[in-house]
């Protein structure tokens, strides 16, 4: 219960999903955690589940992929919890499941600025905080889609090869200032993203066990599989890791 204890951390897209998933592992642990989302009604309701358990929580709309907006509400929450050390750069999108000559400019910025961009900003106004701490964790969530190719939503996955080649740049990059940064490579998780990718695709069911079927350990993964990898990687159970890669896919990459 207290791997995160005395720990503040800042979660991106903590409304939904893999962020919520996270948001909430990390209180159990200890941690204050700032839960920024675009969503304002679901972020609010997982700050609330965190001070109903008896943790720490403030919920902020958060528009990523607006620069002033981050460094506003970044600063607030330092400023609310009296420091950060620990931020988990969650919000993202999949964006448009067409072949690349499809895709228009405005598809593909739409991805960028998000998925990209957002990483950027959170961890430029994070930085400061987490040097004033004396240290701390930034974990940016990529993909299997930062490791290996598919042929379709080509937006997203060169969005998330970008995460993982920033991930390694800032680790080495803040290593002397005791800033480990580290990605997760989550496999399908059931999270309202895939459900609404697979929903695209036709029929939901079938989806779901054909997107099973892709894991050797025959299913998906769940959003608390993610989320304690993020826990690991925030505490100091992982202070010699930096510039790595946690793979969490049910051995789909493992082929």
């Amino acid at each position: 219960m207290d791997r995160l204890k005395g720990k503040v951390a800042v979660v991106t897209g903590a409304g939904l999903g893999l962020g919520r998933a996270t948001a909430l592992r990390m209180a159990e642990e200890g941690a204050a955690v700032a839960v920024l989302d675009m969503l304002e009604a679901e972020g609010a309701a997982v700050a609330q589940e965190i001070e109903a358990a008896g943790g720490r929580a403030r919920s902020w709309r958060c528009d990523v992929s607006n620069e002033t907006q981050v460094a506003k509400v970044i600063g607030e929450a330092a400023a609310h919890f009296g420091r950060i050390d620990v931020l988990v750069n969650n919000a993202g999108v999949s964006g448009a499941n067409k072949p690349t000559h499809e895709i228009t400019e405005a598809e593909w910025d739409f991805v960028q600025a998000i998925n990209v961009k957002g990483v950027f900003f959170c961890t430029k106004h994070a930085i400061p905080h987490l040097k004033a701490a004396g240290g701390g964790a930034i974990v940016n969530l990529s993909s299997i889609y930062g490791l290996v190719g598919a042929p379709d939503v080509p937006p997203y996955h060169a969005s998330k090869g970008a995460v993982r080649l920033m991930t390694k740049t800032d680790a080495l990059l803040y290593a002397a200032d005791k800033i480990r940064v580290n990605s997760i490579h989550p496999g399908f998780i059931w999270t309202p993203m895939v459900e609404h990718h697979l929903e695209a695709l036709g029929d939901l069911d079938e989806g779901r066990k054909a997107t099973d079927a892709l894991h050797p350990l025959g299913h998906i993964g769940e959003p608390d599989d993610i989320a304690w990898g993020a826990v690991y990687l925030a505490s100091d159970e992982a202070k010699f890791v930096t510039g790595a890669e946690l793979v969490i896919d049910g051995g789909y990459t493992a082929r």
